[in-house]
Order: C-alpha cells, then sequence, then structure tokens
C-alpha cells in the first residue's frame, strides 16, 4: 500500500500542533484552563458529528461496551495528564523550551514498544532518534544546561513527555481495530474528564474565561485538536510509533518559527542549527521502511 497519504496526514498534523503552545500562550489562562477548554471545544464539534455517524450509517455502528472504546478513553486521560502538565509548563517558561522538552517522548515510546510488544526498533531508527534528539539539546539553553538550572516548569514539561509517549502507544494498538473518528471522540473525551478533575484538584474555575481568549481557544480545540490530532490518529493507524513519535518532533521546530513570528520569542543561532538536526534524525528515521 502507498503510504504517502499516511505521511502527509502526518506532516498536516503535526503543523496543526505546531500552534498549540502558540495558541496556549495568547489565551494568557492557568494552562489547566485552556487545556479543558481546548478538548471540551473539540468534544463539542466532535460527539454530535459521531452520533450522527452512527445513526446514519448502522453497519459501522461501534458499541459503546466495545474494549476499544475503553482503551481510547484510558487513551485520552493519558492524554489529558500530558497537557495538564505541558500547558503549565508553557505559562510558567518559554513556549518553545516546553515543546522541545514535552517530545521526548520518542525515547519513551521506542522503550515502551520494545518492552511490552518485543517490537525492537531498526538501528536507522535509532540512529535517526539519536540525532533528533541531539537536535533537541541544541535547541535547550546550553547555559542552562551547563548549569544544571532546571526549572520546575521544565519538570513539568518533561513529566508530559511520559504521559505523551504512553497516550501514542496506546493510539498504535487500539488504530489497529477502531476507526480514526470514533477513537477520536472518546479518546477527547476521557481527556475532557480527565482535565476537569485536574482543574478541580488544582482549585482552578472551569467558567467561562473572557472574550478575549476565546479566538485563542478556537484554535486550540479546531486547528490544534480536532483537525492536528485527527490527522496525527489517522496516521498513527498506519505508521508504527517508533516511527511516528520521532517524526512528532518537528512540532518543536515549527512551534519555534511561529514563536518568533507570534510570540517575538527570540532565536539564537544555536536553536536554528538544533531545528535543522531534529530533521535530519527525522528524515534518516522515514528514508527506509522499518524492518
Amino acid at each position: 500500500m502507498n503510504k504517502s497519504k499516511h505521511y502527509i496526514a502526518l506532516f498536516i498534523g503535526t503543523w496543526c500542533i505546531g500552534w498549540s503552545a502558540i495558541f496556549v500562550k495568547m489565551t494568557g489562562l492557568p494552562g489547566v484552563l485552556s487545556a479543558y477548554y481546548r478538548v471540551a471545544i473539540a468534544l463539542a464539534i466532535l460527539l454530535p458529528v459521531w452520533i450522527i455517524r452512527q445513526l446514519a450509517y448502522p453497519e459501522k455502528r461501534v458499541s459503546l461496551f466495545n474494549k476499544q472504546i475503553l482503551l481510547a478513553l484510558i487513551g485520552g486521560v493519558f492524554f489529558g495528564l500530558d497537557l495538564t502538565f505541558w500547558n503549565t509548563a508553557i505559562m510558567k517558561g518559554s513556549a518553545s523550551i516546553a515543546t522541545v522538552l514535552a517530545n521526548f517522548a520518542p525515547i519513551w515510546v521506542a522503550l515502551g514498544a520494545w518492552l511490552l510488544w518485543k517490537n525492537k526498533p531498526s538501528k536507522r531508527v535509532w540512529i535517526g532518534t539519536a540525532t533528533a534528539m541531539t537536535g533537541i539539546f541544541c535547541i535547550l539553553d546550553f547555559k542552562q544546561l551547563q548549569q544544571a538550572q532546571i526549572s520546575w516548569a521544565d519538570t513539568l514539561a518533561l513529566v508530559a513527555s511520559f504521559f505523551y509517549a504512553i497516550y501514542l502507544l496506546t493510539t498504535q494498538e487500539v488504530r489497529k481495530k477502531l476507526d480514526t473518528f470514533s477513537f477520536m471522540t472518546f479518546a477527547t473525551l476521557g481527556s475532557t474528564l480527565m482535565l476537569a478533575i485536574s482543574a478541580y484538584s488544582a482549585g482552578i474555575s472551569l467558567a467561562i474565561p473572557p472574550s478575549t481568549t476565546w479566538p485563542a481557544l478556537i484554535g486550540l480545540g479546531l486547528i490544534t485538536h480536532v483537525i492536528g490530532w485527527m490527522a496525527i490518529n489517522y496516521a498513527l493507524g498506519f505508521i508504527p510509533s517508533t516511527i511516528a513519535s520521532v517524526s512528532l518532533l518537528s512540532q518543536a521546530v515549527w512551534t519555534a518559527i511561529f514563536g518568533y513570528f507570534v510570540l517575538s520569542e527570540h532565536l539564537p543561532f544555536h536553536q536554528w542549527i538544533g531545528g535543522g538536526i531534529v530533521l535530519l534524525g527525522i528524515w534518516l528515521v522515514n528514508s527506509k521502511k522499518e524492518k
């Protein structure tokens, strides 16, 4: 099967989620609150359409008691935890750096696929991952690394990367048996419930935010979540998570570029070099089929 359309979907999805940190920063809201409205807006779009599709196409009807539906909900819970930590990290630090650290997921994905399913990545995948991660370190602030000054925001972003990896691993397995739209709908439901719990635990009110925040919130819900993650979840049904997770590292490059033009976040020369190395690593992973 020609997989070019799957990689095109992955590219489109990554471009869309590259805007995520920018929209979060633009809302000016607590990270958990912007994350909640991101998935709540997406769910308000996805759930009615899913119900209509179930009624219109009874031959494709999905049982709510399907094991895959439960796994989609669980995957959504992990994605909700990812957003909880990541969005908070963005509001407490740099959008670009938070995105970079949250994208340590390929390491966890490769190890998880190896340990859980004995799916040992090829040498080319390991080399590409190592190259991409080298680029990630180049994007980071060298002075901060040398002085070992890891901020609280950086720690939150690293924790987010762990939950992000679990979500990607879950997605790959569930998408083998569940269609993209059903997975998206119930994963988003799981994320919405998880983020409501996170907001309650943090003492954050879910009251409707000011009207000035809605353009960014709609961007989060529609562009980042519905379009971006719909495309990515579709691709994950055909592309191994070990390869897709490395390709998703380009999100950090897109966010850095968008941050430069939209948020006026200064990008030193070493960060541009790092972005190029990340792209090289992605090319290495995708230039040859994994055995």
